[in-house]
């Protein structure tokens, strides 16, 4: 049984994010003991001391700060060729640029190429596992399953349904795109660390037919994940309530079609009403925050706060390609000003915990990952808060943990990413 002890000052939390302080542990001479890839003991290095030995590999980064790897509960790695591109609001975003970009996907050496450079770049920024939207073709899951499979990353993705609105090369049907997710599903789901996601693009871009099928789909596999969107822009709204004038809300769509349960994560969330928001609750459905892509495109800004007074799990994302960046540090950077637009300030263990054990806990893998309890999977981060010139000046004029993590949200990018370990082996490191 191999074993290694890591040593560096550690930070996990023990709660996902509500409206109460968060709960964490924090070591400053902390050890992490990993026995073939799980965490055996998470806490003071003195505590590990007495079993230290030759046959235990010591890695030290006393000098860093490791935390559990990033969780990123939306991003759509098909859009990686579209990040920085102007559109005027979502839908024109999407017609001008997004559309043609997911057209190539139907090459599966080009899905091969493009699911090798999104997979570096997570690592690279520290993510360990995301909630991944792929395209309308189901070479773009094939691909991405391939990939992550190979490096053991801890992924869960699907293919896209849609079926009207878009571009004719982008269209499926509501059979063709049951039987290419049951297939997949078949050889995918849960092989590995691999997890397969009901993914209806948004209810715009779905027949009342094809929702039909989601909902078949989602009564056959009960526990599985089911990602889409929700009231990202005030057109896409109004738009929605054009295609579905018999429904309440948007929200309302998705509850008809039975898409609102446990580990159901819906992005965006802006133009919620207190109805949705209570029937978020009551279904224990979950929000993915998308900060970045929320400014860029002009989208609005999420009340965070409100979803967490009223007890909506809420996590972090990216949100490629309308985010602009890959790093959840740079994007927990968004979440604190776009809340601070609200009149709410953000505290940065809070900001931390939706990256890590409360993104864990919206895709119900809190067992498995997000925080270093015994038992856990060994997926963290090397964190150098000196990673620049300024930031060193920074941090050495901080006077607690806090600051120097509001010091990494604020000024913290890639560069911040020391190693990135899977399963306690090390699958990224900054040159």
């Amino acid at each position: 049984m191999a074993k290694k002890i890591i040593k560096a000052r550690i930070l996990h939390f023990l709660d996902p994010l509500d409206a109460n302080v968060a709960k964490y542990e924090y070591f400053a001479q902390g050890g992490l003991l990993i026995s073939d890839g799980i965490i055996e003991k998470c806490g003071p290095l003195s505590s590990l001391l007495p079993i230290m030995s030759e046959e235990i590999s010591i890695i030290d980064y006393s000098d860093k700060l490791i935390i559990p790897g990033f969780v990123d509960t939306h991003i759509h790695y098909p859009q990686i060729d579209v990040i920085a591109s102007p559109g005027k609001d979502l839908l024109d975003w999407l017609e001008r640029f997004t559309f043609r970009s997911e057209a190539k996907y139907q090459n599966l050496d080009w899905a091969l190429q493009s699911s090798e450079f999104f997979l570096e770049e997570l690592l690279r920024n520290g993510t360990t596992t995301a909630l991944v939207f792929g395209t309308v073709h189901s070479e773009s899951a094939k691909a991405l399953f391939t990939k992550a499979f190979e490096r053991n990353v801890r992924l869960i993705t699907g293919k896209v349904a849609m079926d009207r609105n878009c571009p004719d090369y982008l269209q499926d049907t509501p059979e063709s795109s049951f039987e290419d997710a049951l297939e997949l599903i078949d050889n995918w789901h849960l092989k590995g660390r691999l997890q397969y996601a009901i993914t209806p693009r948004f209810a715009i871009t779905s027949s009342e037919a094809q929702l039909e099928k989601t909902a078949e789909l989602a009564r056959l596999y009960p526990d599985m994940v089911i990602q889409t969107h929700l009231a990202e822009n005030v057109d896409e709204v109004a738009w929605m309530k054009e295609l579905f004038p018999k429904h309440r809300s948007y929200l309302d769509v998705y509850d008809q079609y039975g898409l609102l349960r446990p580990n159901a994560v819906y992005a965006h969330c802006i133009y919620l009403d207190e109805l949705d928001i209570k029937r978020l609750n009551t279904t224990q459905s979950s929000i993915a925050f998308c900060p970045s892509s929320n400014l860029f495109l002009g989208s609005g800004l999420m009340n965070l706060q409100h979803y967490l007074n009223e007890q909506i799990q809420v996590s972090l994302a990216t949100d490629i390609g309308g985010g602009t960046s890959f790093s959840m540090l740079r994007t927990m950077g968004r979440a604190y000003e776009v809340a601070h637009l609200r009149g709410d300030v953000m505290s940065a263990f809070d900001l931390f915990n939706l990256a890590t054990f409360t993104g864990a806990k919206a895709l119900g893998l809190d067992q498995h990952i997000g925080n270093f309890m015994p038992g856990k999977e060994a997926d963290f981060i090397v964190l150098d808060l000196k990673a620049t010139p300024l930031m060193e000046r920074r941090i050495n004029a901080c006077q607690t943990l806090e600051e120097e993590l509001f010091v990494a949200i604020i000024l913290g990018d890639d560069r911040n990413i020391q190693a990135t370990y899977l399963m306690g082996e090390k699958k990224f490191e900054r040159r």
